[in-house]
């Protein structure tokens, strides 16, 4: 992979940061793409001088999409969103867009595409959330039908959404809401594992046209989730079992936040467990050892016990 071109879109973000990292370290020449690459200005000493590059680009515009692949050999989609800001947002974002950035990896000459889902995606599914990561599924392999696709479960690490989320509310509130009971079950991966993927499933020659699911190696519940981050924290703090129904009417306020802590479509996607189905190829087909939770979170939630701090890239 040594200077090789990488078109790297969502790059910023949290998996995306380790994503560049590896790339680097490989010795790519790594183009990030972002609407405001001043925010991503962390990323460039992860390399040698010029070897990651920030470049502004305009989602919509296909002309844009062409010129961020041309010369590239190797693309990754990260984009995704956890809620709309408007409506639409994820059809436009995690349906529609994920085609269109095969149509222009195929016209680029593109070798390898890369496309990240998550668990869950489905057509059919009650959440707007899990059917758009189906429809991008569809639309990236009718553009570019050698595509990988990787679906994580959560992922967890140094600035993940989940267990920093749920250490900020166990040290202002006194309970933590168990959704539906806290019985929908999780298999999280660890964010270097899915960096991982993502990396073996532009070197394998066997990755190409596949689906991958993530998931490390134990299966929770949400409760269990959240009894073992109160453990780590040496907090006591109640569990409170809260209804669907109460959920759906909390998360029509809550979603009125500018940063929504929840919503009607998450409440939909937690009706169901988030977990590898039991045929489907996973980390070990990427030659990769899932890591235990246990051996990454302690690292960097403990630190919500005191003054939080920025973890570093693992």
């Amino acid at each position: 992979m040594r200077d090789d071109v990488v078109s790297v879109f969502g790059g910023a973000g949290f998996i995306g940061r380790h994503v560049v990292l590896r790339l680097a370290r490989a010795g790519a020449v790594v183009r990030v793409f972002s609407r405001q690459p001043s925010l991503a200005i962390d990323l460039k000493p992860m390399g040698a001088p010029g070897q990651i590059v920030l470049e502004p680009l305009a989602y919509e515009d296909d002309a844009q999409l062409a010129a961020a692949l041309h010369g590239a050999r190797y693309a990754i989609n990260l984009i995704g969103i956890l809620y709309e800001r408007r409506p639409g947002d994820f059809q436009r974002i995690q349906g529609e867009l994920p085609g269109r950035i095969g149509a222009a990896a195929a016209a680029a000459g593109v070798e390898r595409l890369v496309q990240l889902s998550a668990i869950g995606a489905d057509p059919d599914s009650p959440s707007l959330y899990a059917r758009s990561k189906a429809a991008g599924e569809q639309a990236v392999r009718a553009a570019f039908p050698a595509a990988t696709i990787l679906r994580p479960s959560i992922v967890v690490g140094p600035e993940d959404g989940f267990f920093n989320r749920f250490a900020a509310m166990a040290k202002l509130l006194p309970a933590l809401p168990l959704i539906g009971g806290g019985l929908t079950r999780f298999q999280p991966g660890y964010v270097g594992d899915v960096a991982d993927a993502v990396m073996a499933a532009l070197t394998r020659p066997d990755a190409p046209g596949r689906t991958y699911e993530l998931g490390g190696p134990r299966v929770y519940t949400f409760k269990e989730l959240m009894e073992y981050l109160l453990r780590l924290l040496g907090r006591r703090r109640a569990l409170l079992p809260l209804p669907w129904g109460l959920a759906m009417l909390q998360a029509r306020v809550l979603e009125l936040l500018p940063s929504p802590l929840l919503t009607r479509d998450q409440v939909e996607l937690l009706r169901r467990d988030n977990v590898v189905a039991p045929d489907a190829a996973g980390l070990a087909d990427l030659g990769i050892a899932p890591t235990p939770i246990e051996t990454i979170v302690p690292s960097y939630i403990r630190h919500w016990a005191r003054e939080p701090r920025r973890p570093a890239v693992m």
